[in-house]
């Protein structure tokens, strides 16, 4: 039941006001003393030319309480509500069981498609610990926006345009010893930074490498044969650490996707008097909202990054008639897309407000910034494979008998780098430490999974329960109820994380729950001798076990058994 509209509902019938309204006044007690839901009557004093507290005061008196609502009482200039506990407590519980892991899912989307850009890798270039934040929350938010009944759409624009490409090929010609098929990506960057470092003391390498990456544009065979198998040995091997972290893609259309796509763009924009020449470079001036001016094409004629993303922004909407369409890209592109979001309102693509730069701060591993070019490059699968033998470590000292440790260590080192990305809001800069992100007692992804599988062991021991005669009226106590509390509070977070683009609402909503679920269990005696009290609190742990997997999967993140 709502009851923050039943209570809406039973004010405005005394006061004959819109409940609508009254209902985004109703306030949740920080102290649960207070009562469960408070009405502030402070916006009806200059109304009823009454002080806020008469007004609570009159309103506890005349209102008709709505069902579950046990009592109304004024304390002050508040009106506070308390909830019948017992009926609360088994409309939770039962939402929560029988919508299994469909609990806090929705068809708010009504199945309308989110396109999603993110991760957005190099070819032949790192997939590198600073592409961990886009992956991970563009991820997470995939998953998020499919539960609320959107359509969402994966897409990781590939960076596989540009003149890198000529680099790589006059590396690969003058240093390679094997098939380009046969290279890993770490030997595809040895190329890159030889190359660099020889073109410092040979600079003709580099028009070298512009008319490499000439021949790609204009088709020469051999010249995009080599490109085409470095962009297949790329996607390959990226692919198996995509897998590890969970990650899908609905489209792998890079750069080069829309180099056939660009022209219509750029003769809209000159037919409709948007761009003009600057020195031979075509621009769109942004002066008058005081931006640099976009640029279009070079003065060589050739094309950047900004023409191809007005290129696929366009082909997006056609394609998929998007609802929102997110790019989940760092902050220092905020200029880009302020710029690219410009350009389109001033091309008249009305569905330009659908779109939002979803940006996000810088992510270190403790050592600071790495650069291609020089070779200073930290792997993610290095920091991926650095946390799970880690992690192994640790499982070998707390559960020395728990059977496959390797797959344990596996999801759990994983989901903890996952974890640290997404449990702050994502614009903060985050600093990652194995020690901290590894802890099994702080708020971290090893705590919220092992809180699922001790939830899981309870159940096991318990060998069940009696799922068609739970009593949640028995679940009286302070921390069952902060526990359901915590538990009909997820769907909440769900909607605000879709709303505001900010997986870490989820990830905190979960660990309300864990943390709930772990002074339920060391406070509250389980198996209690009493049969249906022991019932309903093997339920309520069944129910919490239940939200923590669901939180933990939209956050893209495993959720053990055992651990």
């Amino acid at each position: 039941m709502d009851y923050t509209k039943a209570i809406a509902g039973a004010i405005a019938k005394v006061l004959g006001m819109e409940e609508g309204a009254l209902a985004g006044w109703l306030e949740t007690p920080k102290n649960t003393d207070m009562g469960d839901v408070a009405f502030p009557c402070f916006k009806l004093s200059k109304t009823l030319r009454q002080a806020p507290a008469a007004i609570a005061e009159k309103l506890s008196f005349e209102i008709e309480l709505p069902q579950g609502v046990e009592k109304a009482e004024a304390v002050g200039p508040y009106l506070n509500f308390y909830l019948h506990k017992g009926q609360q407590a088994q409309e939770i519980l039962d939402r929560v069981l029988t919508e299994g892991n469909r609990y806090g899912s929705s068809d708010l989307g009504g199945g309308r498609h989110v396109v999603i850009d993110y991760s957005s890798i190099n070819i032949a270039k790192p997939f590198g610990f600073h592409h961990l934040p886009s992956t991970a929350i563009g991820n997470a938010l995939y998953r998020i926006y499919g539960h609320l009944g959107y359509a969402p759409v994966g897409v990781n624009h590939l960076g596989d345009w540009g003149t890198q490409f000529g680099k790589m090929i006059v590396a690969y010609k003058t240093w390679g010893t094997k098939p380009v098929a046969e290279y890993g990506i770490r030997e595809l960057v040895d190329l890159y930074v030889r190359f660099h470092q020889e073109a410092e003391e040979h600079p003709e390498m580099e028009a070298e490498a512009r008319a490499w990456f000439h021949r790609i544009e204009t088709g020469d065979e051999e010249a995009v044969s080599l490109w085409k198998q470095m962009k297949d040995a790329t996607i390959a091997e990226v692919k198996k650490t995509y897998a590890r972290m969970g990650v899908r893609f609905d489209s792998w259309a890079g750069e080069s996707f829309y180099e056939d796509k660009m022209q219509p763009i750029i003769d809209e924009l000159r037919d409709k008097g948007i761009s003009r020449l600057d020195n031979g470079a075509t621009i769109v001036d942004l002066s008058e909202w005081n931006m640099p001016p976009c640029l279009i094409v070079k003065s060589d004629g050739s094309t950047i990054y900004a023409t191809r993303d007005l290129a696929a922004a366009c082909y997006r909407k056609a394609t998929y008639d998007f609802a929102k369409l997110l790019y989940v890209v760092a902050y220092q592109q905020d200029l880009h897309f302020k710029q690219l979001f410009k350009v389109l309102e001033l091309m008249g693509r009305d569905w330009v407000k659908d779109c939002t730069h979803v940006n996000f701060g810088m992510v270190s591993m403790e050592g600071g910034a790495f650069h291609t070019r020089e070779g200073k490059v930290l792997y993610l699968d290095d920091v991926l494979d650095a946390a799970v033998e880690k992690t192994y470590e640790i499982i070998e000292q707390k559960s020395p008998d728990l059977e496959d440790k390797r797959s344990a260590a596996e999801a759990v080192g994983v989901g903890a780098i996952m974890w640290g990305a997404l449990y702050n809001s994502r614009i903060k800069d985050v600093t990652f430490s194995y020690d901290k992100v590894l802890n099994f007692d702080g708020e971290t992804g090893p705590y919220v999974q092992y809180t699922h599988a001790r939830c899981c062991s309870v159940l096991r021991k318990a060998g069940g329960y009696d799922r068609a005669h739970v009593d949640a009226a028995l679940l009286s106590d302070p921390y069952s109820q902060a526990l359901l509390k915590a538990m009909a509070a997820f769907p909440a977070a769900v909607e605000a994380a879709a709303e505001k683009n900010e997986p870490y609402l989820v990830a905190r909503a979960t660990m309300a729950v864990c943390t709930a679920m772990n002074k339920f269990y060391y406070e509250v005696r389980i198996m209690a001798e009493d049969e249906d009290r022991k019932n309903a609190r093997l339920a309520l742990t069944d129910g919490a076990r239940q939200v923590i997997a669901i939180g933990l999967n939209l956050l893209g993140i495993a959720a053990p058994e055992r651990m």
